[in-house]
């Protein structure tokens, strides 16, 4: 069943248009991923689907809710979690002050989010930062978790991280995969590790939805010429 529906929609920072034509889909349980080169409007539209940016023509639903009108705090009370690029975690909070600032009722508590990244368990009385980039990754990841959203969007959740630490958030991203019906859209730069997860891709180009198809679809033509790999 589909989760999020998004139609042909165009967007612009003040009188700069920034997309003319995104259309993108995720069901229950799916991980699709937003690709294309910098500044093609991947992250626009992350902020267009939770309402960060206003949209000015085109469609935006969530499990058959229009979002077009909601601010962005109703768009977070029907189910849908950020995790931004660039962390942004309370730096003068705690692990554990963090997680709770925004929970809401359901599976994700402290219980399961520490025991999908032990080291936040290790560090929840420390303040935000005092953490490496990748514990306040996973911080990212486990404050959007604990409003326990429907749709979890990751905007280059593993960007300018060490190896290690990019394959323990690829293996937690896996389990959300497996052991979750979250619908997932991931922005990320490795198809190698995407290839793992994703069932689909949507490639952008110029603010505008060029190519639609399976994961595995992506060639390396495609790749060169639309994703820059």
């Amino acid at each position: 069943m589909t989760l999020l529906k998004v139609g042909n929609i165009s967007a612009f920072y003040g009188v700069t248009q920034a997309l003319f034509d995104v259309s993108l889909d995720v069901a229950r349980g799916e991980v699709v991923a937003l690709l294309g080169r910098n500044g093609m409007g991947k992250s626009t539209t992350v902020k267009a689907i939770c309402r960060l940016l206003p949209t000015r023509a085109g469609g935006l639903h969530f499990d058959g809710q229009d979002l077009g009108r909601l601010p962005a705090y109703r768009a977070a009370r029907l189910g849908i979690g950020l995790v931004p690029e660039g962390r942004r975690c309370f730096a003068n909070l705690t692990v554990e002050e963090n997680l709770i600032a925004a929970a809401r009722r359901g599976h994700w508590d402290l219980a399961q989010v520490t025991g999908l990244f032990p080291r936040l368990e290790e560090r929840r009385t420390q303040s935000a930062a005092t953490l490496s980039g990748g514990e306040q990754q996973m911080l990212a990841i486990g404050r959007a978790l604990m409003t326990n959203p429907r749709l979890l969007i990751l905007d280059e959740a593993t960007e300018g991280l060490a190896p290690l630490v990019r394959q323990e958030i690829w293996s937690a991203i896996a389990r959300l995969k497996t052991e979750t019906g979250l619908g997932i859209l991931i922005i990320d730069k490795s198809l190698t590790e995407l290839g793992q997860v994703a069932d689909r891709a949507v490639i952008l180009q110029r603010g505008s939805s060029i190519w639609t198809g399976r994961f595995d679809e992506i060639t390396a033509e495609i790749a060169a010429n639309y994703i820059g790999v």
